[in-house]
Order: C-alpha cells, then structure tokens, then sequence
C-alpha cells in the first residue's frame, strides 16, 4: 500500500456514524490523513485551503446540495485540480441520480454497502488512472495545451493498452484549443475500431466549432436515441436547434434531459432561459425556480437567476411573486457587488411594469452605477445589454453608452459584438453601434500603447499599474489580458520573482487561454513564464543570483 501513504483524503458525509466507518476504513488503507466534513459548504471552504488527493462523497448530503451540485462547483470553480480522484457513494436506489452525477466526470462511484477490500480496489483502480494522466494535467495545470497534446501522444505510444484513454484526452485539447479540424481528426480515429457515444459526441461538437450545424443534429439526433443516458449529447443536440433557430426543439430536448437528470443546474438554468426566449412561460418558471431553490445553498449561487425569474414572473403577470424575490435577492445576496446590480435591475424591470417612473428612474441609475463598478462588473454582457436597451427606451442614453462600451470592450468574440448592434438596432439607434465599437477600439489601443511605452522606457513596475488598472474595467478582453500578463512577467525579469506576481501572471494566462484560445501569442507568452520559472528556481534548473533579460520581441505589445 505505500501509493497510498502519501495521500490526503477528505470525506464528505453527513451521517457521523457512517464518517468514522469512512475514516476507519481508509486508515486501514495506511492513508497519510484523513479528515472529514458533514456538508457541501463545509467540504468547499475546507478544499479552499488545503489540497486533497482523495475525496470520498456521499450523494445524499441531507439539506443543501447534493453530491452531484458539489462537484459542479468544485469543478466549474476550479477548487480541485484535475489530477483528485473524486469518488462519489451511493445507494442502489439512487442510481438515476447517479446518472446525473456520472456526467460531470467523477472518478469512481461506489454503491452501499461495500467492503474495505471493494473500496481499496476502487481507490487503486482510481490511483492508476491518475498515474497514468499525472504528466498530461501537470502541464494543464501550468498552461501547457500544446505540450499536453504531445504529452498524449508519448503516453499513447509507451502505454498502447491505455491508447484510447490518451486519444479522447488529446481530442478534447484539441476542441478546447479550437482545432476543430484536427479534434475531428482524432475523434475519427477512436471510431475506426468502435461505437463509442462519447467519441460520437465529440465528433458532433467538432462539426458544430466548424458550422456544420446540419451535419451535427443528424448525429446528434441519433445518438441521444440510440444512448438516452449520455445526457452531455443532449445538450449539444440542444445548442445545434439554438445554431439553426429551432428553440421549441431545443427546449424539448431540454426538458427530456431534465427528465433523465433533475438536478443538474447548469442544465436547469439553460432550460429555463431558452423556454423563456420561446415563449413558454410556464416551463421558464418551473426551471427558474428550480435553479433558485437548488443553488440557494451553493457558495456560488448566482443572483443572475433571480432576475431570470423576476422577468419570467413578469410576463406572467405576477408582480407579487416577482416582488417577493426581489425581496429574497436583496436579503441574500444584494449587500453589495453582482448581488446589488442584479438586485436594482430587477427593481427596474418591476417598476417598469408597474409604471412607476420615478422609482423606475432610481432603479435604473442604481442598475447602471452597480453594473459597471466593482464586482457588479461580473454580471453578463446579455444582462447589462438587456439594461442599456431599458435605458434607451427611457431617454438614457449617456447609460446605454457606458454599457455598451463596457460589453463590447469586453467582448472575447464576433458573436457579443453581434448582439450589441442587435441591441441596439432593435432600439431605433444602430448608427451608435459602430461609433461606440470605434471608441472602444481606440481606447484599448491607447490603452496599450502608454503600457508598452512605460515598458519601452524601464518603467515596469508603471506598466504593471497602468495595465492593472485597464484590466479592472475590462477583464474580459483578450488584448487587454494578454499585455497584463507580460508586463508582470517583464516586471518579473528585472525585479526578481514575487510569489504574487507570478500567479497574478499565471491566472491571467489562464484567464486568456480561456477567453481566446487560439489566440496567436499564446505559446510564446506561457514559453516566457516558463523560463521565468527557470530563471528563478521556481521550475526545472537552479536560482540565478542576477535576473537574465531575455530577447522579448516575440512578445512586443500590440
């Protein structure tokens, strides 16, 4: 058992009884420790500040969330790393529910009751895939995609029986890093020898990247017939009616997968939204709600939904109910930042039905003021469009401007800047949809000329501020991230290495990688912090005494 000696395992388990069989069980396992917690929040804050290699999760955690919510956020917030091995246990009776988890990858699961010899089968099992993967996540977790890849064709030849387990996590880089062509390459592949769904699946979203949107719902179509259970096909299948304008069948099929798998919430909230934009008040309502009492007890909950809800509830004419909550959102999460933003505008869109224009008019200032300072920047770009077209149609229109300049220098894609001229056509005014894009592009562009010349003229640590200060008015736009980035790392070279500057410098590549991940200078800005690593003893190789100043033309700001 020495593999297991060196790991950390979390239980997360309700029951105390059955937390100290857990702990005695892997304690028989010779596990390094062991600690436990009773719910959901309890397990995140605990996984917030310390790093666990083994988690065992009960499904039924009682009140709150479940297993399966839990895992969503840990994954989607990125508070465990990709090498953990998540096992979830559950009983026999559950099973459907456990088809609801399956999709968000978990390790392993484990039915009740079971044996310490079952559980330590299930754990080496788990170990030996993580093994297995341990290089390619190491370079995941550093920015490395490219290197990933390779790293998946080395294991594919030196670990020919685990072939396919490095062929699918090489097809995923590849769709992830937009090579479409190449995932689908991959995908192709995999099939030649076997009907996997999930390779089929892959498939399909590699034709949806390239637009082949026709192709894609035929094998989408038959794969969720064929495979009712691969409810991630179903979701694809769903964005392909989205693509093509079909939004009663999108929803349908939304409402089949919701079906198979309640609780899942990003599905639940997708549901809701897309009957809303179909029209179908009643099912928006139903899988709005269920998304707020669901998520009620997450550390993430997002007050987005609430505002969903509050329209939803509008247009049903049911201002009480939507005013309760408005009520529910300010004593929840409306103190201050998304919460406020979502908050006033929900109060907007109320006074709005109501007809009352001189609390609609404090509404909509107070909207306006939350949603593009601070925290209240987070809400999303169809949010604060879907503001500004209130202000314009209430003679606000300096509003609508700062808005609309805010989504669009934020915007990571074609399809943002789209929907701002859409938004803005719909409200009588598309000429001002063009002056506010050239505007924002001039901005960025001086923007990072006075980073690059403070650069240019040894001020580094200026550049920092100055780039710093631009990223905090627009944290989702890729140039603006990307010259961040290299000002700390050029800040880094001449200063030496500061453990906060550099994971500043990480989660901005990381940040970009996300945003943009074709982006053209993206290899050669995780190649710099690479060797900064080196250079400082913070990678492979020795500490120098004197910071080294290689040749940064590669990376000149744009």
């Amino acid at each position: 058992m020495t593999e297991l000696a060196t790991l950390r395992a979390l239980i997360v388990e309700p029951n105390a009884a059955m937390r100290t069989s857990l702990q005695d069980m892997l304690l028989q396992c010779a596990l390094a420790a062991v600690d436990h917690v009773n719910s959901a929040g309890t397990a995140i804050r605990a996984l917030q500040h310390r790093s666990y290699e083994l988690i065992l999760c009960e499904y039924d955690l009682g009140a709150g969330q479940d297993g399966q919510q839990l895992l969503e956020d840990l994954r989607q917030q990125q508070i465990i790393s990709l090498s953990t091995v998540f096992i979830m246990i559950t009983a026999e009776r559950a099973y459907q529910k456990v088809v609801g988890a399956a999709e968000l990858a978990p390790t392993d699961y484990i039915l009740k009751p079971f044996s310490v010899e079952r559980l330590l089968l299930r754990i080496r099992r788990a170990l030996e895939r993580r093994a297995l993967l341990l290089p390619v996540h190491q370079l995941l977790e550093h920015g490395e995609q490219h290197a990933a890849i390779q790293a998946c064709r080395d294991g594919a030849r030196q670990s020919p029986r685990q072939a396919g387990e490095f062929l699918r996590l090489r097809a995923e880089l590849q769709l992830a890093l937009g090579e479409a062509t190449a995932a689908e390459a991959t995908y192709r592949q995999l099939l030649q020898d076997r009907k996997l769904g999930w390779a089929r699946h892959g498939l399909a979203k590699c034709l949806l990247l390239q637009g082949r949107h026709v192709e894609a719902q035929a094998m989408l179509q038959a794969l969720v017939a064929e495979q009712p259970s691969l409810l991630d096909a179903y979701d694809s299948l769903a964005q392909t009616h989205e693509a093509l304008g079909q939004l009663p069948a999108a929803q349908a099929v939304l409402q089949r997968a919701v079906e198979v798998s309640p609780h899942a919430l990003g599905r639940l909230r997708r549901l809701g939204r897309v009957a809303l934009d179909a029209g179908d008040l009643q099912i928006a309502e139903y899988a709005l709600q269920q998304v707020v009492g669901k998520s009620s007890h997450s550390e993430f909950r997002d007050p987005e939904d609430q505002v969903q809800l509050v329209k939803t509830l509008l247009r049903l004419d049911q201002p009480e109910q939507a005013d309760r909550v408005i009520r529910q959102l300010d004593g929840t999460l409306g103190q201050g930042g998304k919460g406020a933003a979502c908050g006033a505008i929900a109060s907007a869109m109320l006074h709005e039905f109501r007809g009352d224009t001189a609390q609609l008019a404090t509404a909509l200032d107070a909207a306006v003021a939350a949603s593009l300072n601070g925290s209240g920047s987070a809400i999303s770009a169809e949010l604060k469009l879907e503001l500004a077209g209130h202000c314009l149609q209430h003679q606000r229109e300096a509003a609508a401007s700062q808005l609309v300049l805010d989504v669009i220098g934020n915007a990571a894609d074609e399809a943002t800047l789209a929907k701002t001229t859409q938004v803005l056509a719909q409200a009588g005014r598309p000429e001002l949809a063009l002056a506010l894009q050239q505007q924002s592009r001039r901005q960025v562009i001086a923007l990072v000329a006075e980073g690059a010349g403070r650069a240019r003229q040894g001020d580094y640590t200026g550049a920092v501020e100055l780039m710093t200060s631009a990223l905090q008015k627009l944290p989702h736009n890729p140039q603006v991230v990307f010259n961040a980035a290299v000002a700390l790392l050029k800040c880094l070279e001449q200063i030496g290495w500061q453990d906060a500057m550099g994971g500043q410098a990480r989660s901005l590549i990381a940040t970009l990688r996300r945003l943009d991940p074709a982006y053209p200078q993206l290899d050669a800005l995780v190649a710099l912090y690479r060797t900064i690593l080196q250079q400082y003893g913070r990678g492979t190789g020795r500490p120098q005494l004197q910071p080294a100043r290689p040749a940064l033309s590669k990376l000149a700001q744009r």
